[in-house]
């Protein structure tokens, strides 16, 4: 029998069910550090992350061969019949991943089911019903989820009825503060009112269980909040005895430059939402929480056939190892810094690009229409002709807000100098090109 050595076509890509919105139609061979290579072997700057994921970079060597090495092994371990020595591993190092606590963890899949699971810790713990978030807020795609989510109509519009005793406030936008565009240090935004409003007009805070927030909004518009905010909330959340949930699915392991988002501020909350960045693109998610809170759930009352699979788990803790061996948080701070200065330099030079913002390897770039109304007319049109400009020079971004109008930027922690920089004269001729 003779092998044939004909190349077999893929598919057309109309297998894939068009609800999956399209960021590019690339058919991806490999990928390796910051970069995408497609079967044609172009080669494409990768600034997306898998949406804020690969923070240690494509197919990194020791998270490769932690998952090759594992998968030999065992596939599946279910965690309510055997223990495995990567999750025992993994539940005890992520103990120690922030100061204060003392702190305990449980794994899931996805970021949404680990937002599910503080929501449904927080109110067995509390005895409470009602669930604050933030507006701009994006928590998932589950029922619940949707209905903390607030990022953009399209995650929610069209699957009412949800989950009600919801409620939201408002998240200090300060470019788009109604009294006009202000610097975050100088924060006027009028959110502690709007909060105690709603504690007057629509829920007691006693019936409250917790409070939600992204600690940079994320689908929202990569807001970076004034320096008060968090913690402010902390302290509004501990006088009325409500939790406080950090959301930090998209900010974790590293991205902003501290390992979590709200170390910059120094800010410890009740229970912290983990997933993305955690184990380099398997899926692997989890919460910690304190751990008098864990204890408030009975066995069984929560859980999850795949979550702390084996093989996840031992990506997990090879890419702690990769973070922490490697200094991916320092170098998050610096690249976040040489992209911010870079597009800051060449902001005067585009009318309507109206803030450049970010934390770290999370930079947004919000366009305008410059001349309509106040100036700050969002422009989801500028937005799709940078983000096509972009591609077209092999750079991948992506889009972000609630029109639309914010480019983001996400590179993978391992990014260089030189990769910034070459992203940089990508961004400033797609700016020239989209006529900015």
């Amino acid at each position: 029998m003779t092998l044939s050595t004909t190349p077999v076509a893929l598919p057309d890509h109309g297998v894939v069910p068009a609800v999956w919105g399209r960021v590019t139609h690339i058919d991806v061979e490999r990928g390796e550090g910051s970069w995408l290579i497609a079967k044609d072997g172009r080669r494409y700057l990768d600034y997306s992350s898998g949406i804020g994921v690969t923070n240690t970079g494509h197919a990194h060597p020791r998270v490769v061969a932690a998952v090759q090495a594992q998968a030999a092994k065992l596939l599946h371990g279910q965690q309510n019949i055997v223990f495995h020595e990567p999750g025992l591993r993994l539940y005890e190092r992520l103990r120690s991943l922030m100061p204060g606590g003392p702190w305990g963890a449980f794994l899931s899949n996805s970021g949404a089911e680990a937002v599910e699971a503080a929501v449904k810790l927080a109110r067995v713990a509390t005895g409470r019903a009602a669930i604050i978030a933030f507006r701009g807020g994006f928590h998932g795609r589950t029922a619940q989820t949707m209905a903390l989510t607030s990022a953009k109509n399209i995650y929610r519009g069209h699957f009412e009825p949800l989950p009600g005793s919801v409620y939201h406030a408002d998240f200090p936008y300060c470019y788009r503060a109604a009294g006009g565009p202000h610097p975050i240090e100088a924060c006027n935004c009028d959110w502690e009112e709007g909060l105690d409003l709603l504690f007057h007009q629509l829920i007691f805070p006693e019936r409250v269980a917790a409070v939600i927030v992204e600690p940079v909004l994320g689908e929202g518009g990569y807001v970076v909040p004034p320096p008060t905010f968090l913690p402010r909330l902390r302290e509004i959340t501990r006088r009325h005895g409500i939790l406080l949930i950090a959301d930090e699915v998209q900010t974790g392991f590293g991205r902003t430059g501290e390992l979590f988002a709200l170390r910059h501020w120094d800010v410890e909350p009740d229970i912290l939402v983990m997933a993305k960045g955690i184990a380099s693109g398997l899926p692997l998610s989890g919460i910690l929480a304190r751990r008098e809170l864990l204890e408030r759930w009975a066995p069984g009352a929560h859980g999850g056939t795949y979550g702390g699979n084996v093989v996840s788990c031992a990506a997990a803790n090879a890419t702690l190892d990769v973070i922490e061996d490697e200094g991916l948080v320092a170098n998050a701070a610096a690249r976040g810094r040489q992209l911010l200065d870079g597009l800051r330099t060449a902001q005067g030079r585009f009318p309507s690009l109206g803030d450049v913002r970010g934390l770290g390897c999370m930079v947004g770039l919000e366009f305008v229409r410059p001349g309509q109304g106040d100036g700050r007319v969002p422009d989801p049109d500028v937005v799709k002709r940078v983000l096509a400009a972009a591609l077209e020079r092999d750079l991948i971004v992506l889009s972000a807000g609630s029109y639309a109008q914010v480019v983001r930027i996400i590179p993978p922690l391992v990014t260089t100098p030189g990769e910034v920089d070459r992203a940089l004269g990508i961004l400033v001729d797609s700016l020239e090109a989209a006529a900015a």
